[in-house]
């Protein structure tokens, strides 16, 4: 039985993953010897925060030292680049629907690598903030948010659906001891082939609330 559906945001909400890789391009331009390794790693690590990815960066490819103005300075001017082109992107097919469907009946939550004020400046602008009982944000790790999720509702881990599209939010489920469904869009390589954990994949929401509604 499913009593709480939590979901990842960008390419489970809304298709806003090109509009963060684009971002990383934009953002790592001065060092064009670097920037394919950059957006590599970056497709490579879907889910993990912003702020980990650059720290990463600096260490391991540019090998420089990364200070905390520049540190500042780089998702200052990443949440710039990304904010209004993320206020614009479609929605995942399905994904409006599902939320109108059963925000009513199933507590819906959003658990995402994004900053958390960010995130929540997005979902205000984008009218989504009646369909959640909580959304959560960077810094804090995904698998920490869907525990404490557990923790304030009492519900089982057995009956809490994560829903995500990357590598790392299948870790996060399986530290958290909740279930997991995989979004893979139509044409994308699929980053859970070989994966223990993934209940089901799936191509959009359309898909999703079919599952949910003969998993129920």
């Amino acid at each position: 039985m499913i009593q709480a559906i939590i979901f990842d945001f960008d390419g489970v909400i809304l298709e806003s993953v090109s509009v963060k890789t684009e971002a990383f391009r934009r953002l790592f331009s001065f060092t064009p010897k670097h920037v394919d390794e950059i957006i590599q790693y970056h497709k490579e690590n879907g889910g993990m925060s912003r702020y980990d990815k650059f720290r990463y960066i600096y260490k391991n490819i540019l090998q420089e030292d990364l200070t905390q103005q520049k540190f500042v300075e780089l998702s200052e001017k990443f949440a710039a680049i990304v904010f209004q082109e993320v206020i614009k992107a479609h929605f995942v097919p399905g994904a409006h629907e599902l939320l109108e469907l059963y925000y009513s009946k199933i507590p819906l939550y959003v658990v995402s690598a994004t900053p958390e004020e960010e995130l929540w400046q997005i979902i205000q602008k984008r009218g989504l903030t009646h369909y959640f009982r909580e959304v959560y944000g960077a810094p804090r790790k995904k698998s920490e948010c869907i525990i404490e999720i557990l923790n304030l509702t009492g519900i089982s881990p057995d009956c809490v659906m994560f829903v995500g599209d990357a590598k790392n939010d299948l870790v996060a489920a399986r530290k958290a001891g909740v279930r997991f469904i995989g979004r893979v869009k139509k044409g994308d390589e699929n980053p859970f082939t070989g994966l223990v954990g993934v209940e089901a994949e799936i191509s959009d929401m359309h898909e999703l609330a079919t599952y949910i509604e003969v998993h129920r």
